[in-house]
Formats: structure tokens, C-alpha cells, sequence
């Protein structure tokens, strides 16, 4: 070649216009370990993951340069004895036998789309690939081909085809494998080993037969590689936190790698445990959230049993869905009060009938307990006892210290009132969690992380360290779940009003794990329990997440641990501060009929039940006596008559109570 024209030859080499090799690639959501927790198909609808090299096995890639390009590294894009090779083949053959394209070639076509058979595409594939080495490294070249070479059905790249074909990453192919995946992009659908598995098999021992022959596998691994049965169909890729991998994906658009907290290993043993725990309620849905409480690393979260489930509405993401919590909204509220100074655990608090201006809270069972230690309160989760600790914090401050836990309640009327502490409000899971997250950090915790890579931000402070470990003592002190381990885990259960949701939230010395169940729709499942369907869930996911439960911490310094005779009078018994302007506890009153009743008596005797006072005494209905000398707490007495009357009790000692009511 003159000079003239190799000057000629190297103009048109470097005025070759090529395709793009910015490649998309799909999103990936990775875990805390950089494991595929979720992609993303690209636009095309094609999965094609981002690769280099060092992704993978050495040994597939010597196979690809030994079976496709053994002169790689050494030519510039053609390779003249590949292709007299081919010609001859092919002239002495009268059929082509093998092809005379290097991988660089290859990548010329797949850049392009173009064709193979036509000496006109292969002369554009040669300058394109004489170009390309000019422009990149021998590695950068590798690596496109790896992200493009096709791999049948919807895989384009050695990555996309490892998880669609064996479920893996390409780190770490086997011999078999690894040959199949060598012979695969010659002709992706033709030898598809799920519809042409004597081709694809064909294919593969050809691929090890010649590896065999130059010596990369031994006769030992080849034949073992030739008796591995072909994959039979294309895998799915990863889905695991789909609800949680979509919103992250939205909130970075562009981004294509986003790394999680989530440890992958536990949210595939979560997912299974919460499609275990439905299995038998086709419409029943369930969420679970696991964190590190010291951290504020989600190490899990599962929004649905199944994310494809239409008859569970599994696309739902029920842990930021707002429900009503129940009682588990109790502890902090207790804690509150001993934070305050109101109570303390060994505290009695009277559980008799209430009323705060026409709200009359009722305990779940409807019975009362008379006076309790508020202890035993919160174990068993009574109504009223949390409701005067409500009234008298103030439903204003609940739910300050709620928002300040960084949750975000939804009241539905507005202006919180006293049914707030048994559920009046809408949270979700995730918040319900932050919140028992700072209890578990001993009154403020981290708020609550799921990218890796976030600087951990504490989140406001709930209670002091003493209230907080006062209300752990209480909680782990719960009857467990059968076969489960007692005062390990400090945890509370709610039921939402109509049996709609059932929780169940806990932790122990280092995680926080939060149960949500129910129907995804928000109607009601008739006879569930948060103590009989979702703590059973939270004590076996404390048993998936780890080996062994980390222990409670002990009490801080300045805990009072006393028995209730020994607490100063103030805290002996509950009373609300302004106790010393209100009738002294012994002072009677009329429990039936409440303030404001309303009743049917069709002609019978009126019943009254006092409670406190000293007999013997007075009753006056609309202020004339019409019983006197009474002793009894329980009597009756004629009807005052339709319409609205006064009733007023008066004690031996002059005290008196008051109700008014109407008599239909």
C-alpha cells in the first residue's frame, strides 16, 4: 500500500461516523451488600444491566476471547487471519463455516443493528470497528460487548442473561454455564435452551469441546459440564421490596444504581414469613418493617404478602398506608405521664366508669378493674386508665410528642381529642415504628434510613431514659406468643375499632420490628386480634432476623424502683393536679345512669348505682326527696316521668353528685 493511499485509508478510518455507545441501562435497586433487590426494564423494554469486567468470571471471559477472538487484546478491530481463515472454510467448503468477526465487529453490528450475511454490512462493521479501537480501550470495547451482546427473549448482556437463565449474578458462572452463555449470542433465539434445548445443547458442547482441546477445561470438567442439564426456562429477575424499590426509584429519576439499608437476606425471609402468615385468608394482607433502633437502618420492609396479589390488592403499600393503630399508641402515652411526673409503674389508678363531658370510654371486655397498678394497666391494655392519663397531659401534648417522634398522624376531625390514645388517628406502619424505634433508643432515636449512604439524623426526643426503660419493663413483662421465650422482647399488640387492623410492635436490646394485618381495602376482618394474628408474626420475625435476641438494657442510674407503698404519697395513687379543688376521692357518685343518658323505662322502676360516699343517703328527682335512709349502693326507685329530669345523690356527710337525663 503507497503511502497516498494508506494516508487515504486512515482519513476514512477517522471520519467514520459511530453509533452511540452511551448505553441505558436498567435502574438497580441493590441492598446494604450491593446484592439486585429489584430493576428496572430500559425503555425499550429490554433488561440490560450495567457490567465491567471484574463483574465477571475470568474463566467465562477467557472462554468468549478463546471461542469468539483469541487475537483480541492484539489486533485493531479486524483480524486478517481470522478472516482468511473464514474465506477459505467457505471456498473449500461451498458453505461458511466459521466467521471471520472479532468481538469488536461484533459490537460494530450490535451498536448498529445491523446485518451479518451482506459484504456490505461487513465492510461497515470493519471501519466501525477499526474506529471504535482507535476511540476506546481494548477493556472499554469488552465491556460494551458484554453489555449488548443479546442472550435471547428480553436479555441483552452477560448480566441480564446470568439472572434470566440461572438466577445469578455472572461472578461466579460454572463451566456449563459459562459455555452456554459463549454460544448463546451467535444465535440468541434459534438456540434458546427453553425452546430449542438439542440446539442450545449442541451449541454448548461445541463451546466445551473446543475449551477442552486448548486446554481451559480438563476432560473431567468438560464431560461433567456436558451432563448438566439446560436451564428450562427464563427465570424472573429479583423483586424483592418492590413497594419500597419503586418509591426510592421515583424519588431519583436518572439514577441507575440506588443501594438500600435492607439486608437482602433478611427481606426474602420476611416476604416468606408474611406469605406464610396469609396463606389461608385470600383476602388478608400484612406489612412488616425491621429496624436497627441504634442506627436507624431498615433492615427490611415488606408493604404487601405478595406484590402482584390482585385479590389481596398486594400493589398496596400498607406500610405507609394510614390505619388506625389501636392501643399501640398506649405506651407513649404512659411514658408521657411518667416522664411528667403524673404516675409511675406501681402507681394505682382507679378503672371505674368515666365520663369526660359526654365521651364514657369503655374497656374492651366492658368490665372494670377497680383500682390497678398502672403496671398491669398497660399489660392489659385497659381503656380507661389511658384515657385519664389523656386528659390529664392533654391530647395536644400526645400528639406533639407523637410528631415529634417523626411520624405524621392524620387526625380525622381535626382537633385532637381524648380518643386519640385508644386510636383515634391515622398512622402508618413506618411511622408506628419511628416511634417505637426512639422508646427502644431509651426516648430518642435516629430517624428512621433507608439509602445507604444517609447520614444518620436523630429524630426529637419522646421521653427521658427513664420513662422510656419504666415502659420496656412494663411491655416485656406481655404473655408471649406458644413457644415463645418470655421477657425478651418488649412489645405491644392494638385491634382498630371494628376489627379492621391488627398490629403488633416490639424490640429487644438493638431492633425495632413492627407487624401490620388486615385488608388492604380498610374493611373489617371479623374476629381478629392483634394478640392472636399479628404477635405471633413479630416474635417469628425476631427469630428470621437473627441467631440470638440482643437483651434489654438495664435501668438507667435514677430509675425509682420501688412497690407502690413505697413511692411518695404524691405517687401513690393517680389524681389529676388540680386534685386539691375536686371532690375528695370518697366523695359519692351517681355511676348509673351517667350524665346525659337517655332512656326507655315503658313504665318500670329507675335502677341507681353509687359508688364513694358515706351511707346513709338522699335522693332528690328534680328537687323533691323521693328516697331517703337508703344504705344500699344499688336501688331503684318510681320513674320521675317522661321528659327531662335531675337526680341528686346526697351523702351522710353532705357530699352530693349530680346527673341529669332524659325518659322516653
Amino acid at each position: 500500500m503507497t503511502f497516498a493511499a494508506y494516508r487515504s485509508f486512515d482519513s476514512w478510518i477517522d471520519r467514520t461516523d459511530l453509533p452511540l455507545t452511551l448505553t441505558e441501562t436498567s435502574t438497580e435497586v441493590l441492598d446494604r451488600n450491593g446484592k439486585l433487590l429489584r430493576a428496572y426494564p430500559v425503555g425499550t423494554g429490554l433488561w440490560r444491566l450495567a457490567v465491567q469486567p471484574a463483574d465477571v468470571d475470568p474463566r467465562f471471559l477467557a472462554m468468549l476471547l478463546r471461542y469468539e477472538d483469541k487475537r483480541f487484546r492484539s489486533h485493531a478491530g479486524v483480524d486478517p487471519i481470522a478472516l482468511l481463515r473464514a474465506a477459505g472454510q467457505a471456498m473449500w467448503n461451498g458453505r461458511t463455516v466459521s466467521g471471520g468477526s472479532t468481538l469488536t465487529m461484533q459490537l460494530a453490528r450490535l451498536l448498529e443493528d445491523g446485518t451479518t450475511g451482506r459484504w456490505s454490512g461487513k465492510l461497515r462493521q470493519m471501519r466501525v470497528a477499526l474506529a471504535l479501537e482507535r476511540r476506546l480501550s481494548k477493556d472499554q470495547i469488552l465491556t460494551l460487548y458484554l453489555t449488548h451482546a443479546p442472550y435471547g427473549g428480553a436479555a441483552e448482556g452477560i448480566r441480564a442473561a446470568a439472572y434470566s437463565w440461572f438466577g445469578k449474578e455472572p461472578k461466579r458462572l460454572t463451566p456449563a454455564e459459562a459455555a452456554l452463555l459463549v454460544a448463546l449470542p451467535q444465535s440468541p433465539e434459534r438456540r434458546r435452551p427453553d425452546r430449542f434445548p438439542e440446539a442450545a445443547s449442541e451449541a454448548r458442547d461445541r463451546v466445551l469441546e473446543r475449551m477442552e482441546r486448548q486446554g481451559l477445561l480438563s476432560e473431567e470438567q468438560a464431560e461433567a459440564a456436558r451432563r448438566t442439564p439446560l436451564p428450562h426456562r427464563m427465570a424472573a429477575f429479583p423483586r424483592r421490596a418492590p413497594h419500597l424499590a419503586d418509591r426510592v426509584a421515583a424519588r431519583h429519576p436518572g439514577k441507575w444504581k440506588l443501594q438500600l439499608t435492607l439486608d437482602g437476606a433478611v427481606q426474602s425471609r420476611m416476604e416468606v414469613l408474611l406469605a406464610e402468615a396469609v396463606r389461608s385468608s385470600p383476602r388478608l394482607s400484612a406489612a412488616l418493617i425491621a429496624a436497627d433502633h441504634q442506627t436507624g437502618e431498615v433492615l427490611a420492609m415488606a408493604g404487601s404478602p405478595g406484590y402482584s396479589d390482585a385479590q389481596r390488592r398486594g400493589f398496596v403499600d400498607m406500610t405507609q398506608a394510614i390505619r388506625s393503630p389501636g392501643s399501640t399508641l398506649k405506651p407513649l402515652i404512659y411514658g408521657l405521664a411518667f416522664d411528667q411526673g403524673l404516675a409511675h409503674p406501681e402507681t394505682l389508678i382507679h378503672d371505674g366508669p368515666v365520663n369526660f363531658a359526654g365521651y364514657a370510654p369503655q374497656n374492651f371486655d366492658g368490665e372494670f378493674r377497680g383500682d390497678i397498678r398502672l403496671r398491669e394497666a398497660l399489660q392489659l391494655s385497659l381503656n380507661i386508665p389511658v384515657v385519664k392519663l389523656t386528659q390529664e397531659l392533654g391530647p395536644a401534648r400526645v400528639l406533639a410528642s407523637l410528631r415529634a417522634s417523626g411520624a405524621s398522624p392524620e387526625l380525622p376531625g381535626g382537633a385532637p381529642g381524648l380518643a386519640l390514645s385508644l386510636g383515634g388517628v391515622g398512622i402508618s406502619l413506618q411511622d408506628m415504628v419511628q416511634l417505637y424505634a426512639g422508646l427502644a433508643a431509651g426516648g430518642q432515636g435516629p430517624q428512621l434510613r433507608v439509602m445507604q449512604g444517609d447520614a444518620p439524623q436523630p429524630a426529637g426526643r419522646l421521653v427521658s431514659p427513664e420513662a422510656a426503660w419504666q415502659v420496656a419493663d412494663i411491655l416485656r413483662g406481655l404473655p408471649v406468643p406458644a413457644g415463645a421465650r418470655a421477657g425478651t422482647i418488649a412489645y405491644k399488640t392494638g385491634t382498630s375499632y371494628g376489627h379492621r387492623d391488627a398490629w403488633a410492635i416490639g424490640w429487644d436490646g438493638r431492633h425495632a420490628v413492627g407487624v401490620w394485618m388486615g385488608r388492604a381495602d380498610g374493611t373489617p376482618v371479623p374476629g381478629i386480634f392483634g394478640g392472636d394474628l399479628a404477635a405471633p408474626v413479630l416474635f417469628e420475625a425476631f427469630g428470621r432476623l437473627k441467631p440470638a435476641l440482643d437483651p434489654l438494657p438495664p435501668p438507667p442510674p435514677a430509675t425509682l424502683i420501688v412497690s407502690s407503698a413505697e413511692l411518695p404519697q404524691p405517687l401513690q395513687r393517680f389524681r389529676p393536679r388540680d386534685a386539691a379543688f375536686s371532690e375528695p376521692a370518697d366523695a359519692p357518685e351517681l355511676v348509673f345512669p351517667p350524665d346525659g343518658a337517655r332512656l326507655m323505662l315503658d313504665g318500670m322502676d329507675l335502677t341507681l348505682k353509687l359508688r364513694g360516699g358515706i351511707a346513709p343517703f338522699l335522693v332528690l328527682a328534680n328537687g323533691q326527696p323521693v328516697l331517703s335512709g337508703q344504705r344500699r349502693r344499688e336501688f331503684s326507685l318510681p320513674s320521675p316521668g317522661p321528659g327531662f329530669s335531675s337526680l341528686v345523690i346526697v351523702d351522710g356527710a353532705g357530699r352530693s353528685d349530680r346527673v341529669n337525663l332524659r325518659i322516653d
